[in-house]
């Protein structure tokens, strides 16, 4: 048998490698050439010198093409035992399904070396893959069998900044996957991927700290300069995306996508740092000749107008971690903004959903205005007192749920879905209520603490009430929550509050927690903390944005459809007065306890 020539990873994908139409905007036969510099990181890969290597990129760079290529090569060149772990077993669920499994049936060199699933003796499964020499476990980072003790020389971590502190009661998930490699001394390879996320707790921007910080220099078509791609060099008329250029920091001459694409094409990378036995690699999205420029700006210009939504652009687009102006929000400055509203709902909200708090001898509760851009309006807010475990609480709940509001222009409104939390002591009473009304949207939801949570995960059958119980990302809500309570300007994300509200509610809202960084068997944790007892005003904006989230709404077309037929209705008909009048809430109208 003759032993496979001898290629490295990048010269093996643009012989071998075939992208699925499933998987890829451009399928067929792979080139290096079409994003050169991911030659370099996957050259650094086939570096038998090299050991660690750390990917700090932003989207639409093709780091996971990277990875698909890297494990390929092994699969059919340098066969071995693999691990890739991605933040959840979902996800790792989705990559072997949607990325693996194409990629082994596509790619030729491939097909025959991984058997069919289908056949009973393949060793083929959703999370291994078996092929003569080696096997590819698929795991993810929250579950702990699946990184028990067994040996691996080739350690794929992906999105590490989205793992969560520890596997389980098991320990740091990027460690313990560390940990397998021990047997293969000499030619091990571990390889971190992400996107980062927030200073000071993002582990890819450690990892790359700690590397030889390499970065891609390009050479300007017209003076040869070489030099970083920095968005502050990224330039266009006000309000025109479709005018954008890159100006290079030495001649001032403004490059076009195709300059760009040429200068890439001709770019290196340089280390900035001595080689201490990890190479790592820093690349934005600028680099990549899947996005125009013009389409980066129109991103950039609807980020701006939120810290939230301007937070992900800096992370992923620019592959930066993000830092926060200030942890904490001030309950006064945000109560001075309180203003009038009137007796019926403002014209520009769309949806209403409700956040439910249930405490040991009550119920508060939140109903929220939605309009575009996710501008809030704080609706009502109202504290039922009784015992949880009896109808009659549930019944005031009901009737709150049905309420009808009007709004200024005349539509009239209900609650389009609701979350209640049912982590307390009142778990099946929260159970009994929602069964039925499922069909309502209103829902059973538990929180959640973790950077790596998502907003709102699918939801599960599994427990006791046999109900749909969906899980909130509670922390990331928060990091929301207070980001948007810090927008001064009336637009894109701000929070209307009427002036009846006491000063309680408010310092509930915004000054009841902070977040603190801990550290968690040395690694950096962003947590929330009590800063007082009582926080029942931000659990309730939490879980109305939890049901925002579950509707799974877009409020910016719902709202150019609504405009549109109001403009149609007026070019119709006669126009009629508009009443100046806002909704008025009946806030409050049991007191605080």
């Amino acid at each position: 048998m003759k032993p496979p020539p001898n290629l490295k990873i990048d010269e093996w994908a643009d012989k071998h490698r075939r992208l699925s139409p499933e998987s890829s905007a451009e399928p067929g036969l792979w080139s290096t050439d079409r994003a050169s510099y991911q030659r370099g990181m996957m050259q650094a890969i086939s570096d038998p010198r090299i050991e660690n290597i750390v990917f700090m990129t932003g989207a639409q760079i093709g780091k996971t093409e990277i990875i698909n290529n890297s494990v390929g090569y092994y699969v059919s060149q340098d066969p071995s035992p693999m691990l890739v772990v991605q933040p959840t077993l979902e996800l790792a669920k989705m990559w072997s399904s949607d990325r693996l499994s194409p990629m082994l049936r596509d790619t030729p060199i491939l097909k025959n070396l991984v058997k069919d699933p289908r056949s009973r003796d393949s060793g083929n499964t959703l999370y291994q893959k078996q092929f003569p020499g080696g096997y590819i476990a698929i795991v993810g980072a929250n579950s702990p069998s699946g990184l028990a003790a067994r040996p691996i020389r080739c350690v794929f971590l992906d999105e590490v900044d989205r793992y969560p502190a520890s596997a389980g009661s098991e320990g740091d998930p990027i460690e313990l996957s560390k940990a397998r490699t021990k047997t293969f001394t000499y030619n091990r390879k571990i390889i971190m991927v992400s996107t980062p996320t927030n200073k000071g707790a993002s582990r890819i921007e450690n990892a790359f700290e700690e590397s030889d910080k390499r970065f891609y220099y390009v050479p300007c078509p017209d003076c040869k300069h070489e030099q970083k791609l920095i968005w502050s060099n990224v330039n266009w008329e006000e309000d025109k995306p479709e005018t954008a250029s890159y100006i290079c920091e030495e001649c001032g001459s403004a490059w076009d996508d195709a300059m760009r694409y040429r200068a890439i094409k001709n770019g290196n990378w340089v280390a900035t740092e001595d080689y201490n036995g990890t190479a790592g690699f820093h690349i934005n999205g600028i680099y990549s000749p899947w996005t125009p420029l013009s389409e980066a700006v129109k991103g950039f210009l609807v980020a701006k107008k939120m810290p939230d939504t301007l937070r992900v652009f800096v992370n992923t687009y620019l592959a930066e971690t993000w830092e926060d102006q200030g942890e904490r929000v001030d309950d006064y400055a945000v109560a001075e903004r309180a203003e009038a509203f009137g007796d019926k709902l403002d014209k520009n909200i769309m949806i209403l959903t409700c956040g439910i708090d249930v405490q040991d001898d009550r119920l508060e509760l939140e109903v929220v205005g939605w309009g575009k851009d996710e501008e809030s309006w704080s609706v009502d807010y109202r504290t039922l007192y009784g015992d949880p475990s009896t109808p009659h609480l549930w019944n005031d709940l009901e009737n709150i749920l049905k309420n009808i509001y009007e709004t200024e222009d005349g539509r009239q409104m209900q609650i389009r879905s609701a979350c209640i939390d049912s982590g307390g002591h009142y778990t099946q009473a929260v159970y009994n209520f929602v069964r039925p009304r499922e069909g309502r949207r209103i829902f059973a939801i538990k929180g959640m603490a973790g950077e790596s949570r998502p907003i709102v995960s699918r939801p599960t059958r599994n427990n006791i009430g046999k109900i749909r119980l969906f899980t909130l990302g509670v922390d990331n809500i928060k990091e929301l929550v207070f980001s948007r309570l810090k927008i001064n300007e009336v637009g894109a994300g701000y929070c209307h509050f009427p002036d009846d509200r006491p000063d309680e509610y408010f310092k509930q809202l915004a000054s009841s927690e902070k977040i603190v960084t801990k550290f968690h068997k040395g690694f950096p944790r962003r947590e929330f903390v009590k800063t007082r007892t009582r926080n029942e005003a931000l659990d309730c904006r939490v879980y109305a944005i939890g049901a925002l989230s579950i509707l799974n709404l877009n409020l910016n077309v719902i709202s150019d459809r609504m405009q549109n037929e109001k403009v149609k209705t007026t070019e119709e008909a006669p126009k009629r007065p508009v009443r100046p009048n806002r909704y008025r809430g009946n806030s409050f109208i049991n007191g605080w306890k």
